[in-house]
């Protein structure tokens, strides 16, 4: 083709390339526009965001925990046999016997009629026979009795040893004394009436002293308002007593013990 021809050509076809490349640059600028409105997130359409999946973390390797074992309870069974009875007696084991602490005795009273009641100072303490370690220490006065017998009374000194009082009241005994004065038919003289088994004594430095069995004691009498002791011999001499106190209780509770005895001693 000569260049006229070709330049002719591309004259005839120049219109169509022209609308051809306009059409293709159109397309382009279409599809860039939509891919760009695609980028861009609008409030009616969330953006899809496509990520990658993550390697899921690694299980740490688990003990599996031992599972428990059942527990199997023990069936009991429907009808238990009853044992018969051992007809041979269990053997008694004696228990070994544990002594009670106490307190050491301090006083033993006995006496030869059981159950005679003990009195210390006026404060009962219990019946023969009797002992205690709860007493104090020093003088005490010890009471002894027993209904249809003459009392027991007697002065004791508590002290480390052991005071023992052994009393008889089956045997007939007296130990009365009193101090007194004797009043003669002038004057006076001061002395000491005592009284056992053997009768009545009166005890002085002068010459009156004297001594007076029971069986020759003809009067014993104790007048209390007039404070007096009247003592006499039988077909003998009377003598009269009295004592500087202020009442006659000494002198009547003489007169009651010997008076008592007495009674025992007469047939």
């Amino acid at each position: 083709m000569s260049l006229l021809e070709h330049q002719s050509d591309i004259d005839t076809h120049a219109p169509f390339r022209t609308g051809r490349a306009a059409l293709i640059g159109l397309i382009l600028i279409s599809g860039a526009a939509a891919a760009y409105v695609s980028l861009v997130p609008t409030d009616e359409e969330e953006p899809v965001t496509t990520t990658a999946a993550a390697d899921p973390p690694p299980v740490a390797a688990l003990t599996p925990e031992p599972e428990p074992e059942p527990v199997v309870e023990p069936s009991a069974p429907e009808s238990e046999p009853v044992p018969e009875p051992d007809p041979t007696p269990a053997p008694v084991v004696a228990k070994p016997s544990v002594p009670e602490s106490r307190l050491e005795p301090l006083l033993r009273v006995a006496s030869d009629v059981p159950g005679a009641s003990v009195f210390l100072d006026r404060r009962f303490l219990g019946t023969t026979p009797f002992e205690t370690g709860d007493v104090a220490s020093g003088p005490h006065r010890l009471n002894v009795s027993s209904e249809g017998y003459e009392g027991f009374s007697q002065e004791i000194e508590i002290g480390d040893e052991l005071v023992s009082v052994d009393v008889r009241f089956l045997e007939v005994r007296l130990a009365a004394s009193v101090d007194v004065v004797h009043k003669h038919r002038f004057g006076s003289c001061a002395g000491r009436l005592r009284a056992d088994l053997d009768g009545i004594h009166y005890e002085t430095t002068d010459d009156d002293a004297f001594s007076i069995p029971f069986g020759e004691l003809e009067q014993h009498v104790v007048e209390y308002l007039e404070h007096t002791l009247t003592i006499r011999r039988r077909d003998g001499r009377t003598y009269n007593f009295t004592d500087e106190q202020e009442n006659a209780d000494a002198l009547f509770t003489f007169h009651r013990e010997v008076e008592r005895t007495r009674e025992r001693l007469s047939p």
